[in-house]
């Protein structure tokens, strides 16, 4: 691995807030999507970059469709480590506790990123099934709130 720049792959469940997280992040992010829905939607990847304690992150982030599984295998190759995005104003999902028991089976460094945090509807306890032994920060990536600072501190603890 080389240090100076790390891969880290942004994974999560339909409308979690991945691609807001990303932006959060790099203003001047890339994105994939399709506008044809109700809420435009990633259809290939999400790409983003920043420069935390000189070194490069590069920010993937996947689609949150079932039926894009083989995006996410692709994307999640070679990565460094991984954030798994989860929306606190629903109830856990089978695509983010599958995701998060294959990455702690990986051994892979990870996070799970507790999302919508400011809004009346969340409840964060809703995900401690999957944040009992991980880093959970509370953020809010529509507002920016943490969103940083919870990704340098996942950085210091692992790298």
């Amino acid at each position: 691995m080389d240090c100076s720049r790390l891969k880290i792959v942004i994974f999560g469940a339909y409308n979690a807030g991945k691609s807001t997280f990303i932006r959060a992040i790099d203003p001047e992010s890339h994105h994939v999507e399709a506008n044809k829905c109700e809420i435009p939607t990633t259809v290939g990847l999400d790409f983003g970059r920043t420069l935390i304690n000189n070194r490069k992150i590069y920010l993937f982030g996947t689609p949150g469709q079932e039926r894009f599984e083989f995006v996410r295998d692709i994307l999640s190759r070679g990565m460094d480590g991984a954030i798994v995005v989860a929306d606190t104003t629903r109830d856990l999902d089978e695509l983010t506790e599958q995701i998060c028991q294959t990455l702690r089976a990986s051994g892979c460094p990870y996070a799970v990123f507790l999302n919508k945090c400011d809004h009346p509807d969340s409840r964060p306890g809703r995900y401690s099934a999957v944040t009992d032994s991980v880093f959970s920060p509370e953020i809010s990536a529509a507002t920016g709130r943490n969103t940083a600072e919870s990704l340098r501190t996942f950085l210091e603890m692992h790298f």
